[in-house]
């Protein structure tokens, strides 16, 4: 059976093609659904069209692939979005799909069972409108927490200022609350965590210098706490063209990096969080274990 499932981010829109319990290729359109979400509580007119034409246009892409079935959510952008609705109904005409609009809760559960498969350990999904660390052990929730934060709303509310971006992130992560005392109620052991999302697989890419991007060399990549925080400055001294410019770099993801990385950083460092492992399974992969109930 080939599975196709779309996930509409904040940043961007993306299809993955999943089939015998693997993940055959995954496809990505950068829409900025999110932008300028922080300052007017709406999405644009334009982010709209542009985001319901690219689930359109992979929904249309998946039937030709020989879709069996095509699973379509959206997460922070549309669910906190007062017009969310606006978004739906647009997808629904264009292309008579419904959106299945999951909370903060839903899109962690999703992220924790695509990146961990049911084994221990967390995750921190850098979005662009939410961010989520949760963390399992023997199949318990010890930890979750989903906070309205992430690359682009950072970008809305302090574009490139570091001094801006670190004010306005040490105040939301600030509800994160004792993580290691929660975690260490449950277990001896520190949780292996593990990073998902655009931000995190940018990173690695970035760390390995790719001409090409290739998720077989991204997964599983190392990141320490140390050169997360160097790279969040480096893309924050450099301008955005020269960033654009890095091996490795999503260009369209170009302006919203430096934000996203410096927001993962501090996160770890909060949490104390040594080192995190990026994994190309997300939650595209997630929803659709939850629906399938396993591959």
């Amino acid at each position: 059976m080939k599975i196709f499932a779309i996930d509409i981010g904040s940043n961007s829109v993306r299809l993955a093609c999943i089939a015998d319990g693997k993940t055959l290729f995954k496809r990505l359109e950068t829409t900025r659904l999110g932008e300028g979400l922080s300052k007017t509580g709406k999405l644009s007119a334009g982010a709209i069209e542009r985001t319901a034409s690219a689930v359109s246009n992979f929904a249309e892409f998946a039937e030709k692939e020989g879709a069996d079935k095509l699973y379509v959510f959206a997460t922070a952008a549309v669910r906190s979005a007062e017009n969310g609705a606006e978004f739906t109904s647009r997808v629904k005409e264009l292309c008579g799909i419904t959106v299945d609009v999951i909370s903060g809760e839903a899109e962690a559960k999703c992220g924790i069972l695509g990146a961990l498969r049911g084994n221990d350990g967390g995750i921190i999904d850098v979005g662009g409108a939410s961010t989520e660390v949760t963390v399992q052990h023997v199949g318990k929730t010890v930890y979750a927490k989903s906070l309205n934060v992430g690359a682009v709303r950072l970008f809305d509310l302090a574009g490139r200022d570091k001094a801006k971006l670190e004010k306005v992130i040490k105040e939301k992560i600030s509800d994160y609350g004792d993580f290691h005392l929660n975690c260490r109620s449950e277990r001896s052991e520190e949780p292996r965590m593990f990073a998902i999302g655009g931000t995190a697989t940018t990173l690695a890419s970035v760390k390995h210098g790719l001409k090409v991007y290739d998720p077989a060399i991204t997964d599983g990549t190392v990141l320490t706490q140390n050169e997360v925080k160097e790279l969040s400055e480096k893309f924050l001294r450099l301008s955005v063209e020269e960033v654009r410019a890095l091996d490795g770099m999503e260009p369209r993801r170009a302006d919203v990096i430096g934000g996203g990385c410096l927001l993962l950083f501090k996160i770890m460092q909060k949490l104390k969080i040594e080192t995190i492992t990026v994994s190309e399974s997300d939650n595209l992969e997630g929803y659709v274990l939850l629906k399938e109930g396993g591959f």
